[in-house]
């Protein structure tokens, strides 16, 4: 798989942590919920258009990110999405959610009141993330 070139708002948005199954793996600046986005090496803009082997990729990616957000990071509910009405580049989001967020039960997407990480609170989440994620992900 291709390396991937971020639209300015998700490299902005993000930081960038590696690749995960072939896919970029970016965290959210946003330390209210822990909220992951992966982004596939391809100019489709749609998840049916993929190929079955990238298909399989994103799918195995989001399991795996979905069960560590439950499991390793304690989010009661999942939200996953690939929305792409503001940035078009095909992305999905994986976003934990706690009856006790700022927006619960609302969508995070466009929601006020976000909060960026410091930089130990996001190398706290991003050492908890090196320990689960395994052989499959390679760091940035």
């Amino acid at each position: 798989m291709t390396a991937v070139s971020l639209d300015p708002r998700l490299d902005h948005d993000c930081f960038t942590l590696g690749t995960l199954n072939g896919l970029c793996l970016l965290l959210m600046n946003n330390k209210k919920v822990p909220w992951f986005i992966l982004v596939p090496p391809t100019q489709k803009t749609e998840l049916y258009e993929l190929e079955a082997p990238l298909q399989e990729a994103v799918h195995k990616a989001v399991c795996t990110l979905s069960r560590l957000t439950k499991e390793s990071l304690g989010a009661e509910k999942l939200n996953v999405a690939a929305i792409g009405n503001v940035v078009s580049q095909l992305h999905i989001h994986v976003v934990g959610r706690f009856a006790s967020d700022y927006c619960w039960p609302a969508p995070v997407w466009g929601a006020p009141g976000a909060e960026p990480y410091t930089d130990t609170e996001a190398q706290e989440l991003i050492n908890t993330l090196k320990t689960q994620l395994g052989d499959d992900f390679l760091w940035a």
